[in-house]
């Protein structure tokens, strides 16, 4: 999949050389015009999901309502990035009150399961699929506590569009069916996997109509029965069946244990705009470091797609992915300065170890108190002006494989991402939340709400978050220019996992950036490569309080919405 580029091999990116006043205004990458309406919008990253929102919306629902409703659409239409087998990270700007707040819907580590057992195996990582990884799905729990806050329609209603759905069949669209077909001969040996998502023995096809009526019995369920069902209910004594057939270690007690935590929103001052996320367990806070460090160099002046700015970009990201391994974990078992690391004194004492005419090989992680997955993201917003930004995810795309006999979901493999080396934040203990990479994203602008956005994709997401506002507040793109503009993506940091940078990584940048950035950049000492991805799948909707009007983007390289009446 990956090809570092020869400076020979670098032509291809060469035919898509932009000029000067292009790179810095961005203007040669719009796919499509922003989405403009009135009295509501929706982003999601497919269009039936889109639509079911918006028909919530018309129902008298509200952004919250509409949001729970897409992403149980979304279930059903990408399974390759989501599912309630997986967990889920929220903002919601609530109009009423006027603050933003945060919930933290991610599951945590079986109690039966060590440490000690990983090393009695011989172990030195959590393999990726099967029952090792799962831990227990946060989503449904996620969704009951937004609703019971913040929710309008009764869960019934907010529910049914994606029950009749999955009893009707949809036509599969084509960029899933392409990622669809691709999880096949990874995930086809594990339990329930053909028999759910493999009809008739193969995947299904673009256009082809899929149908699911085991999800529509346990969204039913779900809907009748609260979430109770899932978690002390039928559904939860069917998972703990499933999984001790499998050698698993998921049980009962988990999912009758398991709570959401709703937290405070984080933030960082760029250039005037507070850009919010949410505290680890998850990677938010990067993209607040990354801006940081940045916000001290003129980057407008630099220009969209030069040497000078992708250089910085890059050692910044590098900077603080060694804090991300260093320090991102559960806070429930540690004391993680968070304050600190997104702090203007902390970014100002690590921008300068960076070089910038030379690629650093390493960095060491900071003293503050002196990464392949899929996904989805979602946005909604509604006549009152709530608004929410949603990411969920099963990790690795589809998951661990395991689908629980009669659910019609696949169990996360999340579990995967804790690290089996001692004495580190995230190391593996039981009733743990492992690192997180799935994060939401807000922006207000003198404490009023002004864009909800979010970009899947692993490893990718605090880089692109950063990039997002970078290209808005710098270059001056607008909101659908912003997602579309090329992505500059930076591979191999340390990883909370375990993992160690060697000799600096690579960079990766998609296809739009001049030959001669490529060049330098190489003569700086960077590895430069060429990668599908991730490069992440954007949505986004902001408020121009001004005219009182929703601007809706969505992401050009999937199969994405966005949409308002």
């Amino acid at each position: 999949m990956k090809r570092l580029l020869t400076l020979t091999g670098c032509l291809a990116l060469a035919a898509c050389s932009l000029s000067a006043a292009d790179r810095i205004t961005g203007k040669a990458f719009a796919t499509r015009s922003e989405v403009i309406a009135r009295h509501a919008m929706a982003a999601t990253s497919q269009p039936l999901a889109t639509q079911v929102a918006l028909d919530i919306l018309k129902q008298g629902g509200n952004a919250v309502d509409a949001a729970i409703a897409a992403n149980a659409m979304l279930g059903l239409v990408e399974p390759t990035g989501n599912g309630i087998g997986g967990d889920l990270f929220a903002i919601v700007w609530d109009a009423e009150s006027r603050k933003l707040y945060g919930l933290n819907a991610s599951g945590r580590s079986p109690f039966s399961l060590t440490l000690e057992w990983f090393q009695q195996q011989g172990l030195e990582s959590i393999p990726s699929h099967g029952p090792l990884p799962v831990t227990v799905p946060g989503a449904v729990d996620g969704w009951f506590e937004l609703h019971e806050r913040f929710g309008k329609l009764p869960m019934k209603q907010v529910l049914a569009p994606a029950i009749r759905y999955a009893k009707e069949g949809f036509p599969v669209s084509e960029l899933i069916a392409y990622y669809w077909q691709r999880s096949v001969p990874t995930l086809e040996v594990w339990a329930g996997f053909r028999d759910v998502f493999m009809p008739g023995g193969e995947a299904p096809l673009k256009g082809e109509i899929f149908r699911n009526p085991a999800l529509a019995a346990t969204l039913q369920k779900i809907a009748d029965g609260g979430r109770d069902v899932f978690y002390k209910g039928d559904i939860a004594r069917s998972i703990d069946a499933f999984m001790k057939r499998q050698g698993g270690f998921l049980s009962y007690r988990d999912l009758a244990e398991h709570s959401s935590t709703w937290v405070e929103p984080v933030s960082t001052d760029y250039r005037g705009y507070e850009v919010w996320e949410l505290p680890p367990n998850g990677q938010g806070i990067a993209a607040l470091q990354i801006l940081n460090i940045l916000e001290h160099y003129n980057l407008s002046d630099m220009g969209f797609g030069s040497a000078d700015y992708v250089h910085l970009f890059v050692e910044a990201k590098k900077l603080v992915f060694e804090d991300r391994a260093r320090w991102y974990a559960d806070p429930d078992f540690n004391d993680i300065p968070v304050r600190e690391l997104i702090s203007k004194e902390y970014a100002s004492r690590r921008r300068q170890l960076i070089d910038l005419q030379r690629a650093a090989d390493a960095y060491e992680a900071g003293n503050p108190a002196l990464e392949e997955g899929d996904t989805i993201y979602l946005t909604v917003a509604d006549a009152d002006r709530n608004m929410v930004s949603l990411i969920q995810s099963n990790y690795r795309g589809m998951g661990t494989g395991l689908s629980p006999d009669g659910l019609g979901f696949i169990l996360q493999d999340r579990g995967e991402l804790f690290t089996l080396e001692e004495g580190q934040l995230n190391t593996y203990e039981p009733h743990k939340r492992p690192f997180h990479t799935i994060i939401p994203a807000f922006v207000t602008k003198d404490g009023e709400p002004y864009m909800s956005f979010g970009v899947m994709g692993g490893a990718t997401q605090p880089q692109a978050h950063a990039q997002i506002i970078i290209n808005m507040v710098d270059f001056g793109m607008n909101l659908q220019e912003a997602g579309d503009a090329p992505r500059i993506l930076h591979q191999g940091s340390s990883q909370p996992t375990g993992e160690t940078m060697l000799d600096g990584g690579a960079v990766v940048l998609e296809s739009g950036f001049p030959y001669e950035t490529i060049r330098d950049l190489m003569g700086r000492g960077h590895s430069v490569g060429w990668d599908i991805g991730p490069y992440g799948g954007y949505q986004a909707i902001l408020f121009d309080a001004d005219q009182d009007v929703l601007y809706g983007a969505s992401e050009s390289r999937k199969d994405g919405q966005a949409a308002g009446f």
